[in-house]
């Protein structure tokens, strides 16, 4: 297995620190947004309206106590000998009153079966928040924490990579010398080219 590290780009690393900082800090704000408004539909729906419902009943209820008075009222006073008034309006009204306090009765039971049912599913969604901010509180500052390691890792080791200005310089130089040394070499003639240059022994004077 191979040990070397194939970097290729360290800009790419601190992008990505820079976004999970911004992810953690975003997402947290989110976090707290979407809890303060699940409590206000939880209270508007489970306290607003119930108390609003309440209220609504009893109102109706007067309503439908008043118009029963009126049509008492008609049916007593308007009577002329036998005949009994129509007493139309009053009936009109009774029957309207009746109507909205049955309407008010209606949302005020939907709201005391839906609360239970509301406040369950807020719970259960704030157990689910919950686990969802550990990962923003603790899971990302991990993990920057992490990217900035590896950032200061690999830059320390491409300054030990990188070959020292001095040494490129002692090499450069020493290469140089080398270079010379082999010319210089190849000037001096080789032994075999001395004899065959020179004269065959019995020729010696």
């Amino acid at each position: 297995m191979s040990t070397q590290a194939d970097v290729k780009s360290l800009d790419t690393l601190a992008f990505v620190k820079a976004a999970l900082a911004a992810y953690a800090h975003e997402t947290g704000g989110s976090l707290d947004e979407i809890e303060l408004e699940g409590r206000k539909a939880v209270d508007y729906i489970t306290v607003d309206q119930a108390a609003y419902w309440k209220a609504e009943v009893r109102r109706c209820g007067d309503l439908v106590n008043q118009a029963i008075k009126d049509l008492e009222h008609c049916r007593a006073f308007k009577k002329v000998g036998d005949n009994q008034p129509a007493c139309a309006e009053e009936k009109k009204n009774l029957e309207k009153a009746r109507a909205k306090l049955a309407n008010a009765e209606q949302k005020a039971e939907a709201v005391r079966r839906w609360t239970p049912v509301v406040l369950q599913q807020y719970r259960e969604t704030c157990v689910r928040l919950v686990h969802f901010r550990e990962v923003v509180d603790v899971d990302c500052p991990r993990a920057i924490a992490r990217v900035e390691h590896m950032l200061k890792s690999l830059e320390a080791y491409g300054q030990v990579s990188s070959p020292r200005p001095d040494t490129a310089t002692a090499a450069a130089a020493g290469g140089g010398g080398t270079g010379s040394i082999t010319r210089q070499t190849d000037d001096v003639p080789s032994p075999a080219a001395e004899t065959a240059g020179a004269p065959p022994p019995g020729d010696t004077p």
